[in-house]
């Protein structure tokens, strides 16, 4: 399989970035948090409980930069695996655990892949199955960036469907920071940045932080939901049919660069510009 840096023409370039994928921030993260190495790493290791906002917006551009940076990508990429190199300790479990071991590093990874599935298959035109062998073999480019070890990743997306299957059924718990991710606490989250604090944060917190957590309620995988006994109804479903509808009829009538956030715009221009001048003429 070929491994290097992503680039225009990827399925991967296409999907990531798309201002969708903002809608299952809370449900990437709850999935990666509910793998017992990962949720004691929050609690030992983070600030999710004082501001999970600004942590969870503070990790994303990094990773899109693993994607979009052409050949500083593997640099930036094992700064992004250095950023773990403390984190260890024991879970609840009595384990030890360490952010790098393979096992655990690719669990994370693993929901950024899956969630470009999601996205599609919920705001988009689901992707056909070769596009998500496609998708799943960009992954694996992407996922080298990091200089970590190959070992746990699936060879194939059926293997990996398998491996997605497994991790939902016998592995994923309620950790303590995706319960209270859940719980009324999670409602006073101060502002990412200060700049919101105020008025801003009161009009907005509703929505940002009580929105994601029901559109993660509605999107995570049944399983999952009903092992976190987290409530959704009839009138849940049709309200999430509806907005549904709503993001994809109006991503729809968006020019496609539009579909992209500004630093994300600038990285997919300045990429094919790059190709276009490396072409012979």
């Amino acid at each position: 399989m070929e491994l290097g840096p992503l680039g225009p023409g990827t399925l991967t370039w296409d999907c990531i970035g798309d201002l969708r994928c903002a809608l299952l921030i809370i449900r990437a993260g709850v999935l990666q948090a509910m793998h017992p190495a990962v949720g004691a790493a929050l609690m030992d290791h983070s600030d999710v409980f004082e501001n999970q906002w600004n942590r969870l917006l503070r990790s994303v551009p990094p990773i899109l930069a693993t994607v979009y940076a052409g050949d500083k990508a593997p640099a930036i990429g094992r700064r992004v695996r250095d950023f773990h190199t403390g984190i260890s300790g024991v879970d609840d479990t009595g384990r030890s655990y360490h952010a790098l071991t393979p096992d655990v590093f690719f669990w994370t990874h693993a929901t950024f892949f899956e969630s470009q599935i999601a996205m599609r298959e919920l705001y988009a035109r689901p992707l056909r199955r070769d596009e998500k062998e496609r998708l799943y073999d960009e992954s694996i480019r992407w996922y080298a960036t990091y200089g970590v070890s190959l070992r746990p990743v699936p060879p194939d997306y059926a293997a990996f469907e398998r491996y997605w299957d497994g991790m939902v059924a016998d592995v994923l718990v309620a950790t303590e920071p995706v319960r209270w991710t859940f719980s009324p606490a999670a409602r006073e989250s101060p502002p990412p940045f200060p700049w919101l604090a105020g008025l801003p944060w009161k009009a907005l917190r509703p929505v940002v932080v009580d929105g994601s957590n029901w559109l993660a309620r509605g999107t995570l995988p049944v399983p999952i939901r009903e092992r976190l006994g987290l409530a959704w109804n009839a009138r849940d479903e049709r309200q999430l049919r509806a907005f549904r509808v709503a993001v994809r009829g109006t991503f729809g009538a968006l020019p496609t660069e539009w579909r992209y956030g500004t630093a994300v715009r600038r990285a997919r221009r300045r990429g094919r510009a790059e190709t276009a001048a490396a072409e012979p003429a």
